[in-house]
């Protein structure tokens, strides 16, 4: 038996708006059938909406995510799609990783300043 989720038992699942689903299919990412001016999702659109959130929540563009979802459809397939995963999620761990370097570096130089802001006032005889 065909189950079909209506977009609104889909936006409280997921917790987003209808707007979003409709940019998604906007996008090219789902495609429900159409019955009128009522869209019905699929148990595969509703899988799709689950990894596209997983994605954007490890931050992928949508560029991205269709790039992995198009690589599943044509060949190499899955075994594709996988080896693309990985390297996307590599270059993001490695974005992340010079972001927290980027992040480390600010903090040790604010506390630099902190320091030398204390060490003047101490200097010219003012108390913090």
């Amino acid at each position: 038996m065909n189950k079909y989720y209506s977009i609104t038992e889909l936006t409280r699942e997921f917790g987003i708006s209808t707007r979003t689903l409709r940019f998604y299919e906007d996008e090219g990412l789902i495609h429900p059938e159409r019955r009128g001016r009522t869209r019905l999702f699929r148990q595969a659109d509703r899988h799709l909406i689950k990894e596209i959130l997983r994605g954007r929540r490890i931050g992928f563009t949508i560029a991205e995510i269709r790039e992995i979802i198009q690589v599943y459809k044509d060949p190499p397939g899955e075994m594709g799609q996988l080896q693309l995963l990985m390297t996307r999620v590599e270059e993001k761990r490695e974005e992340l990783r010079q972001k927290r370097k980027d992040i480390d570096d600010t903090l040790a130089e604010l506390d630099n300043v902190e320091e030398a802001c204390l060490t003047r006032l101490a200097e010219i005889g003012v108390g913090t």
